[in-house]
C-alpha cells in the first residue's frame, strides 16, 4: 500500500480523505490556501504545504505548486477529490509523467469523457440511449438554428468542458436560441477556458439518475446502484438519495447496465459515476460521465457499507477488485442534503463570513461530512459548500423523519446557509412520495 498521499483539495472532501487514509495507515500531506491557513482539519493530516493565495487559479488549481509540494513531501500518489483539478486531464497526464499515482482514470479516459459531445458519440457508438441533439460542437448562430429546427424546441445549450451548470442555457424559439448561444459561449469561456458548446433536445419534465461504477486495472467493472439527484437548482443538486424512489426494477437494472457498458466501452478505471436523465415516460438517456469521486458518494456509502475512498486508493494502488455484483448489496434508504453557505430567498447568493456558532445534529444513523466550526470564516474564493448532512434508515418514511429532526438539530449562525430550504423541501409530500422532476425547488420556492 502507499506510504503517503497528497490531498490536492480542501474542505469536508480533504478531511473525508485524510480520515480513510489513517485508517488505512497512510500518512497524508494537505495542500492548502492563504486562506484557509487555519482551518482545523489541516491538524488531521501528517503535513500540510501553503501553495498559494486564496484565489484558486494560485493554488488549488495551481498545477506546478501542487506537483512542487509533492516533490518536497515524497509522496506517491495524489487523490484531488472532488472540483478544482479532479477531472483535469492535464494534471494527470503531469502526475504521470512525474511518476506521481494519480489516484482516479487515465489522462487519455479522462480526455474522452471531459468532452461532452466525444462521451456522447462514444455512448451512441455503445448502443447506449442519448437525447437527440446536434452531433458535434455547435459553432454559429445558424447551425444552432438548423439543430434546433430538426430536433424542435425547447433545447438547451452546453458547455462541451461543463459541469456544475456553467455554460448552461435553456432556449424556447430562435431568439432565445441566438441570445442563449452567446452568453453560453461566454460564460464555458470564463469557467472552463474552452467556449465550445453542443445541443441537446431539453426534456422539460424530467428526473437526474445516476449510477456508481467501480472498477480495476484487470478488467473488472461492478455498479454500486444509483442514486436520485433530480432535487437541484440552477442545475445544480441539493438533495441525493439511495435509492432513486419511484422507478420501475426494470428501469433500475436498464440504467445500471448501461452504465457498465459505458465504463467497459472507455476501458475505465478507478471511481466513476454514469449520469442520466429519465423522461416522464420512463425513458433514459446518457447525459455524462463524472470521472471522480462525487460530492454525494455518501450515500451510495451508507446503503452498500463500502468505503468508496478506501477503494479509490486500493485500485490505484493496482489491486484487484474484491468486490463482485452478486455479493453488492444494498440496504435501507439514505437521503443527503448538501448544506451550503447561500441565501435561498436572494437568488442562492454565496454568503461569505464568520461562522458565530456551529453545532452539528448526530444520533443513529446521522452522518456530517463537515470542515468547519464556530468562528471558522467562509471564504469569498470557493464553493459555498459547508458540509453535508446525510442521514440512512431502513426506510424512506424512516429516512425522511430523520432528516427533518437532523435539519431542525443543526445550527449554524453568522451566515445564510441552505437548511431552511432544506426543511421545507423534506417537508413536502411531493418529496415524500417521489413525486419530483427536476423543476421541483423553483416550483416549491415559487409557491412561497
Amino acid at each position: 500500500m502507499f506510504s503517503r498521499i497528497l490531498v490536492a483539495n480542501r474542505g469536508e472532501i480533504a478531511l473525508r480523505i485524510i480520515r480513510t487514509c489513517k485508517e488505512l495507515g497512510i500518512e497524508t500531506v494537505a495542500v492548502y490556501s492563504k486562506a484557509d491557513k487555519d482551518a482545523l482539519y489541516l491538524q488531521c493530516a501528517d503535513a500540510h504545504v501553503c501553495i498559494g493565495p486564496g484565489e484558486s487559479n494560485g493554488s488549488y488549481l495551481n498545477i506546478p505548486g501542487i506537483i512542487s509540494a509533492a516533490e518536497i513531501t515524497d509522496i506517491e500518489a495524489i487523490h484531488p477529490g472532488y472540483g478544482f483539478l479532479s477531472e483535469n486531464s492535464h494534471f494527470a497526464e503531469v502526475c504521470e509523467s512525474s511518476n506521481i499515482v494519480f489516484i482516479g482514470p487515465s489522462s487519455e479516459v479522462m480526455t474522452k469523457m471531459g468532452d461532452k459531445t466525444q462521451a456522447r458519440n462514444i455512448a451512441i457508438e455503445n448502443k447506449i440511449p442519448v437525447i437527440p441533439g446536434s452531433d458535434s460542437t455547435v459553432e454559429d448562430q445558424q447551425q444552432a438554428l438548423k439543430v434546433a429546427h430538426e430536433i424542435g424546441y425547447p433545447v438547451l445549450i452546453k458547455a462541451s468542458f461543463g459541469g456544475g451548470g456553467r455554460g448552461m442555457r435553456v432556449a424556447h424559439n430562435d431568439i432565445s436560441l441566438v441570445n442563449s448561444l452567446a452568453i453560453a459561449k461566454r460564460e464555458a469561456e470564463v469557467a472552463f477556458k474552452d467556449s465550445s458548446v453542443y445541443m441537446e433536445k431539453y426534456i422539460e419534465s424530467s428526473r437526474h439518475i445516476e449510477v456508481q461504477i467501480v472498477a480495476d486495472k484487470y478488467g473488472n467493472v461492478i455498479h454500486l446502484g444509483e442514486r436520485d439527484c433530480t432535487v437541484q437548482r440552477r442545475h445544480q443538486k441539493l438533495v441525493e438519495q439511495a435509492p432513486a424512489p419511484n422507478i420501475k426494477d426494470q428501469l433500475r437494472e436498464d440504467i445500471c447496465k448501461a452504465a457498465i457498458k459505458m465504463a467497459k466501452g472507455v476501458n475505465y478505471t478507478n471511481v466513476g459515476t454514469v449520469e442520466f436523465v429519465v423522461d416522464g415516460e420512463g425513458k433514459y438517456y446518457f447525459i455524462e460521465m463524472n470521472t471522480r469521486l462525487q460530492v454525494e458518494h455518501p450515500v451510495t456509502e451508507m446503503v452498500t457499507g463500502i468505503d468508496l475512498v478506501a477503494e479509490q486508493i486500493r485500485i490505484a494502488h493496482g489491486e484487484r477488485l474484491n468486490l463482485r455484483q452478486k455479493k453488492v448489496k444494498s440496504e435501507g434508504v439514505s437521503i443527503e442534503c448538501r448544506i451550503n453557505a447561500e441565501d435561498p430567498d436572494n437568488d442562492f447568493r454565496p454568503f461569505a463570513g464568520k461562522i458565530t456558532k456551529y453545532s452539528a445534529p448526530g444520533g443513529k444513523g446521522v452522518r456530517v461530512d463537515s470542515h468547519v466550526c464556530a468562528g471558522y470564516e467562509v471564504p469569498p474564493y470557493y464553493d459555498s459548500l459547508l458540509g453535508k448532512l446525510i442521514v440512512h434508515k431502513k426506510s424512506r418514511e424512516e429516512a425522511i423523519a430523520c432528516m427533518k429532526r437532523a435539519l431542525s438539530e443543526y445550527r449554524i449562525e453568522g451566515v445564510k446557509t441552505t437548511i431552511p430550504l432544506h426543511l421545507n423541501i423534506i417537508s413536502d409530500q411531493r418529496f415524500a412520495t417521489g413525486d419530483i422532476d427536476t423543476h421541483f425547488v423553483e416550483n416549491l420556492i415559487g409557491e412561497k
